[in-house]
């Protein structure tokens, strides 16, 4: 899960960041207006946190920003302003929810959990694709009613694949997924190919039909071969 974060508060961002990647999501955070609109135009996400009052400008831009890139991703606004306006706009072009400071992290993680099932998996807890069940609150995994061991970086490349599946995905955009920004910082993509072969040994080893199929010069698709 690749959660954006677009808060001044330097206390409550470090709060929200240590809760958040200590249950295992992919953080990353803006703490002004330009830097959440460069992250926007650059990365995806799953889903986004965006105060209102920011330094250099207004979190509802930012939302705005979002929707005109067409992202699938989840908003939430997050703000101390309490005013009836302030969430009919924000609801009214786009954001998903609106939660007001101060707020409890549980009840904050408990939202982002509803959303992302509400967009990803229409609604249901688990998620079922043909013989693989994804457990949403605990994260097992089972093929055929038997569990499989995988790693974080397995289980986000799963997840992603079936959540795109007959999508082609680019190395770049699965290895920008994974680890965020600092995919730029990366001198080669070619671990891509190692989680990749992983996943899929794991998979057929369970009794899976091979559903990752490499696209030559494209990339990577998560489909049902005929």
């Amino acid at each position: 899960m690749k959660l954006l974060l677009v808060e001044d508060e330097k206390h409550l961002a470090d709060s929200i960041m240590s809760y958040f990647r200590g249950d295992g999501y992919l953080c990353e955070w803006a703490p002004d207006f330009v830097t959440g609109s460069q992250k926007i135009d650059l990365y995806e996400y799953d889903c986004a946190l965006i105060d209102l009052t920011l330094p250099g400008g207004n979190g509802l831009e930012l939302v705005r920003q979002f929707k005109q890139k067409d992202s699938t991703a989840g908003i939430i606004i997050i703000s101390a302003r309490n005013a009836l306006d302030d969430k009919i706009s924000g609801l009214d072009i786009g954001a998903d929810d609106y939660l007001t400071k101060p707020f409890h992290l549980s009840e904050l993680n408990a939202r982002i959990k509803s959303l992302i099932r509400r967009r990803t998996f229409q609604g249901k807890l688990d998620f079922v694709f043909r013989e693989i069940t994804v457990k949403r609150d605990s994260m097992d995994v089972l093929v055929n009613g038997n569990f499989i061991i995988l790693t974080k970086k397995e289980l986000d490349l799963l997840l992603y694949f079936i959540a795109n599946q007959n999508r082609v995905l680019t190395k770049e955009s699965i290895a920008e997924h994974l680890w965020g920004e600092q995919v730029d910082s990366l001198d080669s993509l070619d671990f891509i190919y190692t989680h990749i072969k992983n996943l899929r040994k794991k998979l057929v080893e369970k009794g899976c039909p091979d559903y990752i199929q490499s696209v030559y010069g494209m990339g990577y698709k998560f489909t049902e071969r005929s």
